[in-house]
């Protein structure tokens, strides 16, 4: 027996947020993601499924004085810190009002977007969730990082882990038992020690192959639900094969495939969870005529409530 035929979707007021930003890590390119996005039809996939759509254009924050760390391996630090406060306050400032979608830029835009929504969770009385859809833990701190990309950091500074000055103290730290990372292949040593002193759900691709995909995120985004919480998602591109998304400089080999990820997209859509999203790690000058971008406003397409069958016919 087939599932039931499912009508419209609630219309959502979706609020477009670009982060021009490539200085979390070195490879150039993560900066033009926005204008990618834009070009590859986001407003228009959520406008055709009856959505409202905002688009607030692209951040551009302020310079702020030099700023040292204690780590010299960290480059770009005082750009970091104003992208940081810039997303902080766009994501707090837009989350009263719709679904904020953030257009990024590389991973450590999760720095300012995850404290933003951790601000409004608190203003709401509500605890925040984090749903981490990467290949990477993203668990270094400022002083642990060898590479001294800080786009490896954000899920350290959600937590409040120390480490971070000259960063301000992270906002209300989530606890370890709200954080689901999903589809991660790539952890170093140092992450893997810092994770075993902490209570984070991790869904690595072993427990993927082995268990599917629904039984484990169904079990997360129950306990979600259960505890009435707001759940942020963030998608980076590195999260899907590198066959089918190449346009990231991080590529791991065994993601997610084409339909894994839409299966995920769509559960998350019919449990009516999701408060926040972050699009991230998208380098267009790696992609192929576009075809990353535009799997990405698909999956977008897919946690907005489009189902399989109205899928268009496409070609790259």
């Amino acid at each position: 027996m087939g599932r039931p035929f499912q009508g419209r979707a609630p219309v959502t007021h979706c609020i477009l947020i670009g982060a021009p930003m490539d200085e979390g890590q070195r490879r150039p390119g993560c900066l033009m993601g926005p204008a990618a996005y834009r070009v590859a039809g986001l407003a228009q996939t959520l406008a055709t499924l009856n959505h409202s759509v905002e688009d607030r254009g692209d951040l551009s924050p302020p310079p702020v004085p030099e700023a040292v760390c204690a780590n010299p391996a960290v480059h770009h630090l005082p750009e970091m810190l104003a992208w940081t406060r810039a997303l902080r306050e766009a994501m707090a400032d837009a989350l009263p009002n719709g679904l904020p979608i953030v257009m990024g830029g590389d991973h450590a835009l999760a720095l300012g977007t995850v404290a933003g929504a951790a601000v409004h969770a608190h203003r709401q009385k509500r605890p925040l969730f984090i749903l981490w859809l990467d290949a990477h833990s993203d668990i270094h701190t400022v002083e642990t990082t060898t590479s001294g990309n800080l786009h490896g950091t954000p899920i350290a500074y959600a937590l409040g882990l120390p480490g971070f000055d000259p960063f301000p103290p992270f906002p209300h730290p989530v606890p370890g038992q709200n954080i689901c990372m999903f589809g991660i292949r790539s952890v170093d040593p140092a992450e893997h020690a810092a994770m075993l002193d902490i209570d984070i759900t991790v869904n690595d691709m072993r427990v993927l192959d082995e268990q599917g995909i629904v039984a484990p995120l169904r079990a997360f985004l129950d306990r979600v639900r259960a505890a009435d919480g707001m759940l942020h998602v963030s998608l980076d591109v590195d999260f899907l094969d590198p066959s089918i998304a190449p346009a990231v400089g991080t590529t791991v080999p065994g993601g997610t495939t084409f339909r894994e990820a839409h299966l995920v997209m769509e559960l998350l859509h019919e449990s009516g969870l999701v408060t926040s999203l972050d699009l991230v790690e998208l380098n267009p000058f790696l992609d192929e005529r576009g075809r990353t971008a535009k799997l990405m406003v698909d999956l977008v397409g897919s946690l907005m409530g489009r189902k399989v069958f109205d899928r268009p016919t496409r070609s790259f």
